[in-house]
């Protein structure tokens, strides 16, 4: 007898909000900041209609470029710019959600997550609802100042969001942690820091490493994390670095890893996460336009957007 699959929400039921955040102050390597501008530019506003879903830009955030900035803490670079940028984020986030919009952020390096997921969950936090969190990536963004090797900001977002860091970030909505490890899936990673991996191994998130998804398949992966995703949550944020993907499909990122995911497993997962039906907001981020050959990892950052809106392809 064949199966069935729930199907998504209906588009057209759903209005987006697009919000670029051009942040590299938290990166190692320039070019993140023309992130937002290479997946708008790769045809977003236009495939989103196509999708049938209506849409409002609200912009860009105004951030320093690097060079008027000095690094005054080397255990975390930038920190204070880094963390202004965030509570923007996290003001227009709040304010998109109390508007009954979908947020789309589109980065910009991955410290800008702690603005994004702060907003989101503050937003259902104020409903007494919990929310999931689905952290796509190639590494862990686990560290703190004391353990990270670089001091670079966008290997620590995820921790802070656990609770774990500089308290300009943990604390950023007001509530700490932002979300709950057992409700916190890491997948995708094959690239950590020694003392990243103690923080991961003692935290309680549940990881999928390359390892797993390669012995499993996506398909299995993804039916064991949704319901840690979805059980006592009001749903779920994806939040998607690029370098998740192999660097075959997404050579525009400024931490390639070799080993990531094909084009086909990326989509299947926003696909299953679509389908879900719970998917409340979500952000793509680490396209990085100088690393890039002709936009594309632009266009697969936008083509991963649409699959989570509920693109299928019947």
């Amino acid at each position: 007898m064949p199966r069935t699959r729930a199907k998504a929400p209906p588009a057209a039921k759903r209005t987006v909000a697009i919000l670029g955040v051009p942040l590299d102050l938290g990166a190692g390597r320039r070019g993140t900041d023309m992130g937002p501008s290479a997946v708008r530019i790769a045809g977003l506003h236009r495939e989103i209609e196509r999708l049938g879903c209506a849409w409002e830009d609200l912009g860009d955030l105004e951030v320093p470029a690097v060079e008027t900035l000095r690094a005054e803490d080397p255990r975390a670079k930038f920190l204070p710019e880094i963390a202004k940028a965030c509570r923007e984020a996290h003001r227009l986030v709040l304010r998109a959600l109390g508007r009954g919009r979908v947020p789309v952020v589109l980065g910009g390096d991955h410290s800008a997550a702690v603005g994004t997921i702060s907003g989101v969950a503050r937003h259902f936090r104020a409903r007494g609802e919990s929310i999931g969190l689905l952290w796509v990536d190639a590494h862990g963004d686990m560290n703190t100042p004391r353990s990270s090797p670089s001091g670079n900001v966008h290997g620590m977002p995820l921790a802070a969001v656990l609770g774990q860091g500089p308290r300009e970030l943990t604390r950023i909505g007001g509530s700490s942690p932002m979300v709950r490890p057992g409700q916190t899936v890491l997948l995708g990673v094959r690239d950590l820091d020694a003392g990243e991996r103690r923080i991961i191994d003692r935290s309680g998130v549940r990881v999928f490493t390359m390892s797993e998804i390669d012995e499993k398949g996506m398909r299995r992966v993804m039916e064991e994390a949704l319901p840690l995703l979805v059980n006592s949550t009001a749903g779920f944020h994806v939040s998607f670095d690029v370098d998740g993907v192999d660097p075959a499909h997404a050579p525009g990122v400024g931490t390639a890893v070799q080993g990531g995911l094909t084009y086909r497993e990326a989509h299947l997962l926003a696909e299953m996460c679509a389908r879900s039906g719970k998917v409340l907001s979500m952000e793509m981020m680490e396209v990085n336009p100088v690393l890039d050959v002709a936009n594309r990892t632009g266009i697969l950052a936008m083509e991963l957007i649409l699959s989570l809106l509920g693109k299928r392809i019947l």
